[in-house]
């Protein structure tokens, strides 16, 4: 199959997402919404939080209104009998799994004094088990899919010391996903399933930027969920037998599909200083 045969839309595709009530993981599915794609969405914000905004049935909302379809489903990541009821639900209601991103993830910056173990095991279980387990669960149906997709949003992976200390086990967790995502990327090469990591140059305005790293100076210092969107729609689209096994940067994929005005996407307005997220050296994408 090439690049001529491969639909560059996502419209009657499907969707699994883990996460995806809010943030990134929603910006994702609205962006597949926007085609008409179909999104089922896998998440534990059964009920408003005291501290974020938004549920899995406000998400699914949303879906709808941007013209998608959406199956909410109320379940963690971390529970094997939740991944398998998401999945089956996916397949019974729309006939298939076309994508399965892996957005869920856990976030504790700690050093190894101050870490409790307890959310040690929570950043490996969501993070690096959560991302096999549902991956795992959806690759029948990716097989059988005209142009599968796996997608880890996670980053790429250096191991020059500043990127462990002082949070060695946050690392851990999300290099983990990483792995996984490149392994699969090696599995399912013959099958022509895509699997692929995808990470932001710069700090996204999220709740984690704003409650754990740096607040409202932070924010200011981000780029919009959109640019995140914007870069997966974009990876998504590709023939899945030519983009496979790469840790990808959202603004390196937007730059190479052709975009050459980033201020689009400044949470703060055009000319912001913009902060480097983690497990990054530059903003800039040349």
């Amino acid at each position: 199959m090439n690049d001529d045969e491969i639909s560059r839309d996502l419209s009657g595709k499907t969707m699994i997402i883990s996460g995806g009530s809010r943030g990134i993981g929603l910006a994702i599915a609205l962006k597949v919404a926007a085609d008409g794609g179909n999104v089922a969405l896998l998440a534990k914000t059964a009920e408003p939080h005291p501290k974020l905004d938004g549920t899995v049935f406000t998400a699914a909302r949303e879906i709808e209104d941007a013209g998608g379809v959406a199956l909410p489903i109320v379940g963690d990541v971390r529970n094997d009998e939740d991944i398998a009821n998401a999945v089956a639900r996916t397949v019974e209601r729309f006939g298939g799994i076309d994508i399965c991103v892996n957005n869920a993830s856990a976030i504790n910056l700690a050093g190894p004094d101050q870490l409790p173990m307890k959310a040690y095991d929570l950043m490996q279980d969501i993070n690096v088990r959560g991302t096999f387990a549902l991956t795992k669960a959806c690759l029948p149906h990716l097989r059988m899919s005209d142009n599968g997709h796996v997608l880890t949003l996670s980053p790429p992976i250096s191991l020059e010391p500043r990127w462990l200390a002082p949070h060695t086990a946050y690392t851990m967790a999300k290099y983990g996903m990483t792995l996984a995502a490149l392994g699969f990327a090696e599995e399912l090469r013959g099958d022509g399933v895509a699997s692929n990591a995808l990470w932001p140059r710069t700090l996204v305005a999220t709740a984690a930027v704003q409650n754990l790293l740096g607040g409202d100076e932070a924010m200011k210092m981000s780029r919009t969920p959109a640019v995140y969107a914007d870069a997966a729609y974009e990876v998504l689209t590709r023939n899945s037998r030519d983009c496979t096994g790469e840790t990808l940067l959202c603004e390196d994929v937007l730059k190479a599909s052709g975009v050459t005005d980033f201020s689009v996407y400044a949470a703060d307005g055009e000319g912001s200083k913009l902060g480097v997220d983690l497990f990054v050296d530059s903003v800039d994408p040349a």
